[in-house]
C-alpha cells in the first residue's frame, strides 16, 4: 500500500495564481523523500494539501493516506480528522505553545485517542507520560521535559515537535520546511532525527528542503518543483548544479550552497547518473 498517492492535484488562489498544476506523485511508505524548490514553487502548498488543511480546486483529483482518501473533487472527506492521526505535521517554526511545559506540548500528539473528559482537563494517564517521557528522550531533550517551551533553542523546539509525532504515533511525517530558520548544528541534528524516524521507526518522511546538498545527504529519492508542477522526480544523486540550473535558471542559486556553484558544472553532469527530468505537465503517477 502507497503511503501517500496524489492525482490531478491543482490549487488556484483567489487572485488567479496557479500554485499547483495537475500534480500527480507516489510516495511508498517507509520512503524517506525530499522536496525541493525554489521559494514560491508550491511545497508548503502541497504538504499542506497533503496533511488536508487546505482543499484542492474542484475538479477530478484525489489524495489517499495509507489507501484512505482525505480529499477528492475539491472536498475534504468526513473522515478527515481520524485520517489525519496517521500524519504528523512538523511547521518551520515548531508550532509549540510557548507557555506549556515541552511536556504538555509532546502530549498534545496524544489528545486524539483520549476521552473527552481528559481532553478538557488535561488529565493525561501514566502510560502517556511515559511515552511522552521516552519520545523526549529519543530525541534528546528528556532533561528539558517540565521547562516552558519558550525556552528551548529553535533545534531544541524543533526535536519537541518531532517527539510530538512519536507520541501521535504518527505513521507519515510531513516536515514543512523544518531546518530554514535553525543553524548548521541544530539542522543537522534534526536531519539526524528525521531519518532515526525513517529508518528505525519505519515512518514515511516527506520533508521539503531549501538546499539540494540536505537532500542528497538524507534522501535517497527527490522531487523538484517549479511554479507547482513537478519537474524532477528521481535519485537525488544526479541532482548536479548543471541539472538544477537546466531546470531552475537563475533560481537554482538559491537551492545551492557556495561550493555547489562550480564553473565547470558541465563536467559534473557528465560524471552524474542520468536523472529524469519530468517535462512541466507530468509527473510520476508509476
Amino acid at each position: 500500500m502507497e503511503a501517500i498517492r496524489i492525482e490531478r492535484l491543482s490549487k488556484t488562489f483567489g487572485n488567479g495564481r496557479k500554485a499547483l498544476d495537475e500534480i500527480a506523485l507516489r510516495v511508498e511508505q517507509g520512503e524517506m523523500v525530499a522536496l525541493i524548490g525554489a521559494s514560491g514553487s508550491g511545497k508548503s502548498t502541497l504538504l499542506r494539501h497533503i496533511a488536508g488543511f487546505m482543499v484542492s480546486d474542484a475538479q477530478p483529483s484525489q489524495i489517499a493516506i495509507l489507501g484512505r482518501p482525505i480529499q477528492q473533487n475539491g472536498r475534504i472527506v468526513r473522515e478527515v480528522r481520524s485520517i489525519r492521526r496517521d500524519i504528523g505535521f512538523v511547521f518551520q517554526q515548531f508550532n509549540l505553545v510557548n507557555r506549556l511545559t515541552v511536556e504538555a506540548n509532546v502530549l498534545i500528539g496524544a489528545l486524539a485517542r483520549l476521552p473527552l473528559w481528559r481532553r478538557l482537563t488535561g488529565c493525561f494517564p501514566r502510560n502517556e507520560r511515559a511515552l511522552s517521557m521516552s519520545a523526549l528522550n529519543e530525541v534528546g531533550i528528556g532533561e528539558h521535559a517540565f521547562e516552558r517551551a519558550s525556552n528551548l533553542s529553535g533545534g531544541q523546539q524543533q526535536r519537541a515537535a518531532l517527539a510530538r509525532a512519536l507520541v501521535q504515533q504518527a505513521r507519515i511525517i510531513l516536515a514543512d520546511e523544518p531546518i530554514a530558520s535553525l543553524d548548521p548544528e541544530s539542522s543537522r541534528r534534526v536531519m539526524d532525527m528525521l531519518s532515526t524516524l525513517n529508518i528505525e521507526h519505519r515512518l514515511t518522511v516527506l520533508v521539503s528542503l531549501h538546499q539540494v546538498d540536505i537532500a542528497m545527504q538524507y534522501c535517497t529519492r527527490t522531487i523538484a518543483m517549479r511554479r507547482g508542477k513537478v519537474v524532477y522526480d528521481g535519485p537525488s544523486s544526479a541532482l548536479t548544479p548543471a541539472l538544477l540550473q537546466n531546470l531552475y535558471g537563475d533560481d537554482a542559486r538559491e537551492l545551492l550552497d557556495d561550493s555547489q556553484q562550480p564553473d565547470n558544472a558541465d563536467s559534473a553532469a557528465s560524471a552524474a547518473p542520468r536523472a529524469r527530468v519530468l517535462p512541466l505537465n507530468t509527473a510520476r503517477s508509476a
